[in-house]
Order: C-alpha cells, then sequence, then structure tokens
C-alpha cells in the first residue's frame, strides 16, 4: 500500500470493542471483497471491505476475519486468514501478506492460509451457537452485486442449519460512527491531500480548461501525496452542470464568467475525505455571484455551529431549513408568500436547496453511524449546503469535513483550505 503502515493498536482496540457486546458462544465473521471483473482479464482495481478493515487492518483480497471470544482454546479467539503467498505470486502480483506481517498490520497472533478455513472454521463452530453475519444495511445502499460476504453466508448456513444467526451490523453502526484519535489523524491527513490538490487546482482554472483537465490536476496531486486517488466519482461542473447534482462526466469546458462547481476528496489508508468548493473560473466573483456564494457560507458556517454533542440529526437538518430559507429570502428567490404556503412534506428552500446538509463520513464517504441518536463526541459530519439556480445557469456548494468535540467548537479538518471569496481570488490571481 501507498500509505504509512497504520499502528496495530488501532485494530485490537476496534476488535475489543466489537467482542465485547457479541453474545456468549457466539462467532462473527468478515470476508474481504472480491476482485470484481470488467470482462477478458481485465479486473477493477481492489477496494477492501471497510468492515474487515476496520477491525484487522488488512487491506487484501481473499482474507477472513474469525471472532470467537468464548474460544475453549486462546488461539482461536481471534483469527486471520490470509491467502497463502509463494515465489510465483510475488514475482507475478508482488509482496502478499506472510503470516508474520500478517500479525504485524493487525496485531491477530493466529494466522492461517486460506486453505485451512473449512477445518477449523468446523472444528470452532461445534463450540458455538451463534454466527454474527456481516451484511450492508447502510441507509442509502442499493446494492445488486453478489459479494463474497453474501456466498459466505448462503454456504454458511446451508452447512450448520442448527445455529442462531445475529448481525454485526447494528454493532458496526454505533462502532464505527464514533472515531478513535488515529482514525480521526487519519481523516486529517486524507484533508491535508484534498488541500494540496485545491491549491494546486486554484492556479490552474481559467477560461478555455477542460473539466477532465481539472479532475487529471487532483489526481496528479493526490497519488503524488500517497493517495490512491478520489475517494469518490469527482464532481467538476461548471456553469449548469453545477445543477446536476451528480454530474460525474467532468467533460465540458470552462468559460469566461461560468461559477465551478468541484466535490472532491482524496483517499488515505481506506479513509474518505469529501470537500466542495465553487469558484468563478475567471478568478473574479460577479457581485450577484458572491452575493448567492456568501448566503451558502453563511448557512455552511451557522449549521457547524449546531454540531455538538447531543443534537439530533433529523432535527439538526430542519433548523439548517430555517437558515437557508432565511438567505433565500434575502436573496429574492423566495417571497413570503411561498414560505406562508409551503409543503411541510416538501418546504419551498427545496427547490433551491434539494439535498441533506450532512452525512457520517469515515472509512466510507457516506460512513456508517447512527442517525435516530443523540450526535457525540469524535463523530464526523460533513456540512454542504448549497444554491441552486438553473435560471442563472449556476450552482454553488460548500463542504468541509467537521468533528464533534466535548465542550468546544467543532474541529474543521479542512479550516486550512480556502473558502472565502477574498482568499479564492487571491489565490486564482496569483
Amino acid at each position: 500500500m501507498k500509505y504509512d503502515l497504520i499502528d496495530r493498536n488501532l485494530f485490537i482496540k476496534n476488535r475489543e470493542k466489537f467482542m465485547a457486546q457479541m453474545k456468549p458462544k457466539s462467532i462473527a465473521v468478515f470476508n474481504s471483497n472480491d476482485i470484481y471483473p470488467i470482462g477478458s482479464d481485465s479486473t477493477m482495481p481492489f477496494q477492501q471491505a471497510r468492515d474487515l478493515f476496520y477491525l484487522s487492518g488488512v487491506d487484501q483480497e481473499e482474507s477472513i476475519l474469525v471472532l470467537f471470544p468464548d474460544a475453549m482454546e486462546e488461539k482461536h479467539r481471534e483469527i486471520l486468514f490470509v491467502r497463502e503467498t509463494n515465489d510465483h505470486i510475488a514475482v507475478w502480483e508482488g509482496e502478499k501478506l506472510t503470516k508474520e506481517k500478517a500479525f504485524e498490520v493487525s496485531g491477530i497472533k493466529t494466522v492461517y492460509w486460506l486453505k485451512e478455513f473449512d477445518k477449523v472454521f468446523f472444528d470452532i463452530m461445534t463450540e458455538a451457537e451463534a454466527v454474527y453475519f456481516n451484511t450492508n444495511e447502510h441507509y442509502r445502499q442499493a446494492v445488486e452485486t453478489e459479494t463474497r460476504e453474501d456466498r459466505f453466508i448462503k454456504w454458511c448456513k446451508e452447512k450448520f442449519p442448527a445455529h442462531r444467526w445475529e448481525k454485526s451490523n447494528q454493532i458496526l453502526q454505533r462502532l464505527r460512527g464514533t472515531k478513535e484519535p488515529q482514525e480521526i489523524d487519519l481523516l486529517l491527513q486524507a484533508c491535508k491531500i484534498t488541500e494540496k490538490g485545491f491549491k494546486r487546482v486554484l492556479q490552474f482554472v481559467k477560461p478555455g480548461v477542460w473539466e477532465y483537465e481539472i479532475e487529471a490536476e487532483y489526481m496528479h496531486e493526490f497519488l503524488r501525496n500517497r493517495s490512491r486517488g478520489f475517494s469518490y466519482t469527482p464532481i467538476i461542473a461548471s456553469g449548469n452542470n453545477a445543477n446536476v447534482l451528480h454530474y460525474i462526466e467532468n467533460r465540458n469546458q470552462c468559460k469566461d464568467g461560468d461559477m465551478l462547481l468541484m466535490d472532491v476528496g482524496a483517499e488515505y489508508a481506506n479513509y474518505s475525505s469529501d470537500m466542495t468548493r465553487t469558484i468563478p473560473v475567471n478568478g473574479r466573483f460577479t457581485d450577484r455571484q458572491k452575493q448567492v456564494y456568501n448566503a451558502v457560507l453563511r448557512v455552511k458556517n451557522e449549521a457547524t455551529k449546531m454540531l455538538v454533542p447531543g443534537t439530533m440529526w433529523k432535527e439538526y437538518h430542519i433548523e439548517v431549513g430555517k437558515l437557508m430559507t432565511s438567505e433565500l429570502l434575502g436573496l429574492g428567490l423566495l417571497d413570503k408568500a411561498d414560505v406562508q404556503n409551503e409543503n411541510p412534506d416538501w418546504p419551498a428552500y427545496k427547490k433551491y436547496f434539494m439535498h441533506g446538509t450532512s452525512h457520517h463520513i469515515g472509512l466510507d464517504t457516506h460512513d456508517y453511524g447512527p442517525l435516530k441518536e443523540p450526535m457525540n463526541a469524535n463523530m464526523v459530519f460533513t456540512v454542504e449546503p448549497g444554491i441552486y439556480i438553473p435560471d442563472e445557469q449556476m450552482g454553488i456548494r460548500l463542504e468541509d469535513d467537521v468533528v464533534i468535540r466535548d465542550n468546544q467548537e467543532p474541529f474543521n479538518l479542512m479550516r486550512n483550505i480556502p473558502i472565502e471569496v477574498e482568499e479564492i481570488e487571491e489565490w486564482m490571481n496569483k
């Protein structure tokens, strides 16, 4: 991997937290992701299953983690299975985890080759009464592909029909939602790489450049700073493209007078950053662009102040909606009659700001985390209000990543990334 070795104590602690919530005489199993085919012998770049990484630090394919706190043999309370490596694999594919290296990465003392899984698993299942399966229950998931995890669950139910089944996800939702200090450091590193990319782009953008050229500038800076690349498909949207919320074609030319919305973030060690900035292609805001931009910035700044322990996610979004309504009235985009006659299920402000303001961020860009419980310290959220005005060929969104803290203001991981109008213009006109 490009990134520095992560202190294995992070993964040891994550496993301890997970196992503390398991029911007696139960086993939890976590599988790596598949390598997905494109066609012929081509494959997509490998991305590790985030739950497996969260609990082990293992970042290669064909890996399985088994947790069994009540195992009769101490060595079987934490087990890691990895693909057996050899000289042939080293020549053709590069270095893979040895048993010694797997321990160094994960802190798991018992490491078997994957070919031993069936035998070892059958042995420990004779001691167990229940199995925790790891299913994807994210509120935005829409996965149609059968995963390695799905295949394991089918196999396990057929092989061991007398066991009870439990869900890992309910435990992981809470655990992954609240970050350890080491995780916040990794997120900060991802944000710092994003900062470098943005500052590079500020001095590159001018009328006539193409959106895909800007994407390339980000990728150049990300890769040279030990990131694998973008943590999600980047949005580089000039002019009216910014009014398409998930515009990812990045194929148009940036024109003089346009605003350019860039929703991008660098990945580092599987941790995501998520930034949005909107800048004038020619380096100078018009009065109207500045007016709308500062309205969005005020909403973002006020919304950030609300991210404190005890805040409820649903009520938070209602309050942000009130802030946005006030700004849209000030911009002349709404009038009092629009607000008085609004549909409570789709308030008037939704005409110009139709998406949510915040989501958890961490190992996934839209990370796991409880949404129906009060926020607590060390949760990390995005803050990303926007105003979209198709009639004016302009869409403006601003987004930072923010850590909730006890008895302190929220900590903005992107505090050093230019965002004020004057900062943007200064950087673009150096």
